[in-house]
């Protein structure tokens, strides 16, 4: 073989090699994985317990469980003590075009005998307890150059004031639901104590600004000192990594199944095999000998014609009277089945605006992990699409 030729089959072999492993670097599950506070921002700090140490060791343990499956690629903000702006922890997730981003926290306050692990999606929360938190996590953008400039007037005194999040929060709403669930089940399963329902909402900048599914982890009350010493502890941490980083898989497997992901295919916003949404709210009991003929019939209450908004608010194998007792009083309940499972509609409106309203309606009576969904001529359809044919 004359060396031109030599050389032609091994720059094919190598152009092979990388496309091989582009490849299957392109089809890895992409898991960010933020890291809170850092550097100078030592997040909360109680008798000698540093925040930004203790999500810095979570985070590693959680990327260090994660990375021993081949199908899972992990990009972190930071592995070391530095400071990283709010946006920039969410750009560092856009960039990697990751399909989950995960912010892990530890809680704190004034009284020391609160307790437990609370897990948020991105949201409007009214609740004051959750704006508190939000506040305090949003508080960190001060010491950032030009904030103001960077963060459009946001004032993290005011959470409220977080403009245009509207349509973002409500595309990936229900898979960081089904995410912060299995993490705060997955708590649940090692005994830790899951505060006031788990999954919440709140207006947290970094959520914000992340273009994917996401959730941000209060992972204990480091001012509380009993929780607080296991957060800090090796054992407690390593607890800790092993309920994220399963529940990090189980969506995996939920919603991408167990091979590797085909990019040139749509995310799914639906799981591959469905299951029920958590409700944050009290549990409804079922009425026993359901009527099955309003189940269908509410079933085929979808307009069949033009865009129409409903508030989606729970989802359960089981079937339940649609009644308002059973619903916390909200009245023009529907629901649809699909692959055995059930899922509860409150309203139903062509207005994006009152649609809006039956959210606050629904959330008003305890129902903080609903959110609207949109259909056309009978199809569902994401509330971006519908908006865009209104």
């Amino acid at each position: 073989m004359c060396i031109k030729n030599k050389f032609k089959l091994q720059f094919a072999l190598l152009l092979t090699i990388v496309s091989f492993v582009s490849y299957g670097q392109s089809n890895l599950f992409k898991v960010t994985l933020d890291a809170g506070h850092g550097d100078h921002d030592f997040g909360a700090v109680y008798s000698g317990r540093v925040e930004k140490n203790i999500n810095l060791a979570i985070v590693l343990k959680v990327g260090r469980l994660l990375e021993q499956n081949p199908k899972i690629d992990v990009i972190y903000t930071r592995k070391t003590d530095v400071f990283i702006d709010l946006i920039e922890r969410a750009n560092i997730a856009n960039r990697a075009d990751a399909n989950i981003f995960v912010s892990v926290h530890c809680n704190a306050n004034k009284n020391t005998a609160a307790d437990g692990t609370e897990t948020y999606v991105m949201g409007m929360s009214k609740v004051a307890s959750n704006l508190e938190a939000a506040k305090k996590e949003n508080s960190v953008i001060t010491l950032e150059k030009d904030y103001k400039q960077k963060y459009e007037g946001f004032d993290p005194n005011s959470p409220e004031t977080m403009i245009g999040m509207t349509l973002m929060q409500e595309e990936y709403l229900e898979n960081s639901i089904s995410l912060a669930s299995k993490i705060e089940d997955g708590f649940a399963a090692l005994g830790k104590k899951i505060r006031h329902g788990g999954v919440k909402q709140a207006p947290f900048m970094v959520l914000h600004k992340a273009y994917m599914p996401r959730v941000l982890i209060e992972t204990g009350f480091i001012s509380n000192p009993d929780e607080g010493n296991d957060l800090n502890s090796e054992e407690g941490q390593n607890e800790i990594a092993r309920a994220i980083a399963n529940a990090i898989i189980s969506y995996k497997n939920e919603y991408y199944g167990n091979g590797t992901i085909d990019n040139d295919v749509e995310r799914p916003s639906q799981k591959i095999i469905e299951t029920p949404i958590k409700d944050t709210s009290s549990p409804v009991k079922p009425k026993p000998n359901l009527d099955v003929s309003a189940t269908k019939k509410a079933t085929k209450n979808i307009e069949t014609s033009g865009v129409v908004y409903k508030v989606q608010l729970s989802a359960s194998t089981k079937k339940i009277a649609l009644t308002p007792s059973n619903f916390k009083g909200l009245k023009d309940i529907s629901v649809v089945s699909e692959n055995k499972f059930y899922k509860y509609m409150y309203g139903q409106t062509p207005n994006y605006s009152e649609a809006k309203k039956q959210l606050e309606e629904a959330k008003s009576k305890g129902y903080d992990s609903a959110y609207l969904i949109a259909f056309k001529n009978g199809t569902k359809i994401s509330v971006q699409e519908a908006l865009t044919n209104n």
